[in-house]
């Protein structure tokens, strides 16, 4: 029997905070929940961040998930921006891993577009009109924000199930070879 993962995707922000869950059976993902924490009628950032926890522990709790996929912050124009991102990241992955999951991996925006839709400056419509095939489901308008958080679980399910994931340059099939020479016949 074939080992059943959860993963976790997060999608921070210290205004909406979106978080997708996908279980994982061998190589195929299916759809379990997502949601967006509306944080911008709080105005305490520190609130904010009592929520974020709050809100990721009871995910935890209502999904036990086995890993944590998160995005993680960009620098912009302005630095404060990155400074609140990395508050919030912080928040969601202390109460993921206060449930117990071990395993915490961050990817950059644009890797989990790039992952799903095959360009990394995909819009946030097109992520979501490609979840909807690959998860054979419908997304509604206002999970937009969510759907970040599941292309995130879905690119590190992607990630952690492809031999040659992540491999760019000619000699990837040769770096494949050399370092699973078992898989080769």
């Amino acid at each position: 029997m074939e080992k059943e993962r959860i993963i976790l995707g997060i999608d921070p922000g210290t205004l909406l905070l979106g978080f997708g869950v996908i279980r994982v059976v061998g190589r195929k993902a299916e759809f379990v929940d997502m949601g967006v924490l509306d944080l911008r009628k709080d105005k305490d950032p520190y609130q904010k961040l009592r929520a974020i926890y709050d809100c990721i522990s009871e995910v935890c709790r209502s999904y036990h998930p086995t890993e944590l996929a998160i995005e993680s912050p960009f620098y912009g124009k302005n630095a404060q921006v990155i400074l609140k991102l990395g508050r919030a990241q912080g928040a969601a992955m202390i109460a993921a891993m206060e449930y117990g999951i071990t395993e915490v991996v961050e990817y950059a925006p644009r890797k989990a577009k790039e992952a799903i839709v095959g360009n990394g400056a995909a819009s946030k419509e097109q992520v979501s009109l490609m979840l909807e095939k690959t998860l054979g489901m419908k997304l509604a308008a206002e999970h937009l924000d969510a759907t970040d958080a599941l292309a995130i679980a879905l690119c590190h399910f992607y990630q952690t199930t492809s031999p040659v994931a992540g491999l760019k340059s000619s000699s990837s099939w040769e770096k494949f070879i050399a370092e699973n020479p078992g898989r080769v016949k």
